[in-house]
């Protein structure tokens, strides 16, 4: 094995898919010092960070998707002790330059390190709010299926044959789930040719509604089962919340569901936002400047993590709804000849300035004395 040069400086790139990661290496001055593939086990990353170590001082490695493919990787990086750098893939117009291949990439990703137009800090995913988010994703998957679910039924109601369509056109909710449960198919015998007859089947479906009956009761046990899947991720999600974060749950209009959104979209690690501003900047609340001549204005932006901004604005909503300060803040904006739309955005930008600051109160580092006490 080579023996590192100590008085070499180098940046690391890496080129992250899920089996194999691409790493490249360059020197100070941006010089190509070599690249090479690793397997995306701990195997794999332990030789890319020795292979890493062999071409000198490793002062930082930009990865892509550190959030994704790259997170394990990101994550034995930082546990020795080198700093990490989230790198965004390269732009369309530099792709049409450059060209396209994990090499280019992985050398792409090392420059942007290098000059700092990459200096984003990756989320550490170690601690409460990295189990909030994985539960969160479940919980996200059972609500999407149950709306869904509730869609084909209601569907499948305004379509079934009159008889059926009468009984159930005007139940709803729990009393309608009830009787689509309840529904028994009438059946007629098995031909004894058919390989269902082998399987012991029920008898055949014997009409529309007894098809239609079929499938509504079907329906109706998959909500009701996504309902409990929905209802156990809660208890498991309301103590972690909870003990996270007090401040920001105190904020008027934020429940458990904004709380975990915005929690997840910040990390465990909160101080890799430096300022309210890219924290309002991530979550698409920033102001967009969008001036011309004569015309002073600002316009929305549409980027940034859109599940937080849809927090932010169902906070904006609930205390337009009830606060009195945001409707008298409201109603004075209008006397300024303010839209609507603009109204949201500043207070959506006011919110978030608050989350930020609830947030890190939430999430500060314990400092080592208090760890120690509570240890003992």
């Amino acid at each position: 094995m080579t023996e590192p040069n100590a008085d070499v400086q180098v940046v690391g790139g890496v080129d992250t898919h899920a089996e194999v990661h691409l790493a490249a290496v360059i020197d100070q001055v941006g010089r190509e010092l070599g690249h090479a593939a690793f397997p995306t086990t701990p195997d794999g990353y332990a030789a890319l960070l020795e292979w890493l170590g062999q071409h000198g001082q490793v002062l930082l490695v930009g990865v892509e998707g550190t959030g994704m493919y790259g997170a394990g990787l990101t994550r034995v990086l930082q546990a020795a002790g080198i700093w990490v750098v989230e790198v965004d893939r390269p732009d369309r117009k530099a792709r049409r330059f450059q060209g396209k291949s994990d090499p280019i990439d992985a050398y792409a990703a090392a420059r942007a390190a290098l000059s700092g137009r990459a200096s984003g800090t990756p989320k550490t995913r170690t601690g409460t709010v990295e189990m909030i988010r994985q539960l969160r994703v479940a919980r996200a998957g059972a609500v999407k299926a149950k709306t869904i679910a509730w869609n084909e039924l209601k569907a499948l109601i305004k379509t079934a044959p009159d008889p059926l369509r009468q009984q159930l056109r005007a139940m709803d909710g729990a009393a309608l789930l009830d009787r689509c449960v309840g529904l028994r198919a009438a059946r007629g015998p098995v031909p004894h040719h058919s390989p269902f007859a082998k399987r012991r089947r029920p008898g055949v479906l014997v009409d529309p509604t007894a098809a239609c009956k079929r499938a509504l009761s079907v329906l109706a046990r998959r909500i009701r089962t996504l309902e409990a899947e929905i209802a156990d991720l809660d208890d498991d999600l309301r103590p972690l919340i909870e003990q996270t974060a007090p401040t920001l749950l105190a904020m008027y209009g934020v429940g458990l569901d904004v709380a975990g959104q915005l929690l997840a979209t910040v990390g465990d690690n909160p101080d890799r936002l430096r300022t309210e501003a890219a924290f309002a900047h991530l979550c698409g609340v920033a102001p967009i400047p969008a001036s011309s001549g004569k015309t002073n204005r600002h316009r929305l932006n549409r980027g940034g993590d859109r599940g937080a901004n849809h927090a932010l604005w169902r906070i904006a909503m609930t205390r337009l709804r009830y606060d009195q300060r945001t409707k008298a803040y409201r109603d004075r904006r209008a006397a300024q000849q303010k839209t609507n739309k603009d109204i949201m955005r500043c207070l959506k930008r006011y919110i978030a300035r608050e989350v930020y600051d609830a947030i890190l109160t939430d999430l500060a580092p314990t400092p080592p004395t208090e760890n120690l006490v509570r240890a003992a």
